[in-house]
């Protein structure tokens, strides 16, 4: 008797006990995974802060370029003939 609950147990643990332990391993590593890659993850994160940054320079060179268009706009129109 001693014989069988021995090769059922594992350092004190049961099988049962392994197992369970071993799915909620399993588990865990797999929602770190999606943490890490997934389509909610740092590194898509990581991208949009990226693209935030791009865009918001983009913006401000467009202003510039704007500021000067404008400015020759008014100035050509001032040019013209007076109606």
């Amino acid at each position: 008797m001693t014989d069988t609950k021995e090769a059922s147990t594992l350092a004190g643990l049961s099988l049962k006990t392994i197992l369970v332990t071993m799915i909620g391993i399993l588990l865990f590593g797999i929602y770190i995974a999606v943490l890490m890659y997934g389509e909610n993850s740092l590194t898509v994160l990581k991208q949009l802060k990226e693209k935030k940054q791009t865009l918001l320079l983009e913006g401000r060179t467009l202003k510039k370029d704007n500021q000067v268009l404008q400015k020759e706009f008014f100035e050509l129109k001032q040019l013209g003939p007076n109606i």
